[in-house]
């Protein structure tokens, strides 16, 4: 008989970042449905789901209402860095640990999670080299007003410095704001090389289509000449986006090359749904080996056969820049298998950027 395990389930299918939520709450619920029909699998997960409802106040309470009424020690769920902080305290208390399947910007390491999708050295660093080499050293930042925003800009800021480049303008919005019209003025005054984007959400999105009008009446603000870069746009946002879409660059451990209308196919959802597999596939090999010690442990001694970094819980992951061309991600360039540095403390571990530029202009 096999063992059924409760496994939370912790995504807000509403709010400002609904879309996000969606693809990992898909792959996450593809994942057990996949494990619980495998003939050969030893477990089946039972999910314990709780919706936020993209309020951070609700994440602490209700990861502790999973870990309290139900025997789940493994929780897959939230997006955003502030809600990753906010219930890590919970995690502590019951020993249990969070599957975390989002990109972010690094500088943490805690053994109540496991960072699945990209940290430092796997997206922002290797596409703010890329846009240097490909477009110059003058850029613009903004972000949304929390954690990811404030510590992409603050990276961004030191690598653009470092080289002897400029940042032209570094601005804030609050969470869900969609007044850009102050941000675009100051970008077109500006007249930066590239911009990055860390705002989330609706923000997001209201800044992206701000900024295609902008290129429309101004070429100097178009993909080929001063483009928009993302260390967290995947294919998830892209049916909210449409044509406003067109020409932006993402880094990710992945991309779809042909256009998804519905959004399916995202390194969000991918990477939820391979967190779900692994943790699997470790439940089974603990309960196979009888390994009394614990998951921590089991980590520690066995994680790097799992692709997670022991030291770190980070995972080890391909490395891609893609441009949105005609509805899909053309892939620009990639490495892979890049092990995780997310303190910035191992050289050896940063893609380099070899050969010749390559051209980003299509027809």
């Amino acid at each position: 008989m096999k063992n059924q395990i409760d496994l939370g389930v912790l995504y807000s299918r509403s709010g400002t970042y609904a879309a996000l939520s969606q693809a990992l709450w898909q792959g996450t619920m593809d994942a057990i449905e996949t494990v619980n029909a495998a003939p050969d699998s030893a477990i089946t997960f039972r999910p314990i789901e709780r919706d936020p409802g993209g309020e951070v106040q609700r994440y602490a309470p209700l990861c502790a209402e999973i870990l309290a009424q139900s025997d789940a020690q493994h929780v897959i769920g939230c997006v955003t860095s502030w809600s990753r902080k906010e219930v890590i305290p919970a995690l502590d208390r019951a020993g249990a640990t969070l599957w975390y399947n989002v990109p972010y910007e690094g500088f943490e390491t805690s053994a109540r999670v496991v960072y699945s999708h990209a940290c430092t050295n796997q997206n922002i660093l290797p596409v703010l080299a890329w846009a240097q080499r490909e477009f110059g050293n003058a850029a613009f930042l903004t972000g949304s007003n929390y954690i990811w925003g404030w510590e992409t800009c603050r990276f961004a800021r030191h690598q653009v410095e470092a080289t002897g480049g400029q940042i032209l303008g570094e601005r804030y919005l609050p969470l869900g704001d969609e007044d850009v019209a102050g941000l675009i003025s100051e970008i077109e005054a500006t007249r930066p090389r590239f911009i990055l984007n860390s705002l989330v959400g609706a923000s997001s999105y209201a800044f992206i289509r701000a900024y295609r009008a902008l290129g429309m009446r101004n070429a100097h603000f178009r993909p080929e000449t001063c483009p928009l870069l993302s260390c967290n746009l995947t294919e998830a946002e892209l049916p909210v986006l449409g044509e406003a879409a067109e020409g932006l660059i993402s880094v990710g451990p992945s991309f779809c090359h042909t256009a998804q209308a519905s959004g399916r196919g995202s390194s969000l959802e991918l990477t939820a749904y391979n967190s779900v597999l692994t943790l699997a596939a470790m439940l089974s090999d603990m309960k196979a080996g009888q390994d009394a010690q614990g998951f921590d442990a089991f980590i520690a001694n066995h994680g790097n056969g799992y692709g997670i970094d022991p030291a770190t819980h980070h995972r080890t992951l391909d490395v891609k820049i893609a441009q949105v061309r005609r509805g899909a991600f053309d892939v620009l360039a990639e490495w892979h298998d890049v092990r995780p540095d997310p303190y910035m403390t191992r050289p050896a571990r940063h893609p380099q950027l070899d050969g010749p530029r390559l051209s980003v202009v299509r027809a």
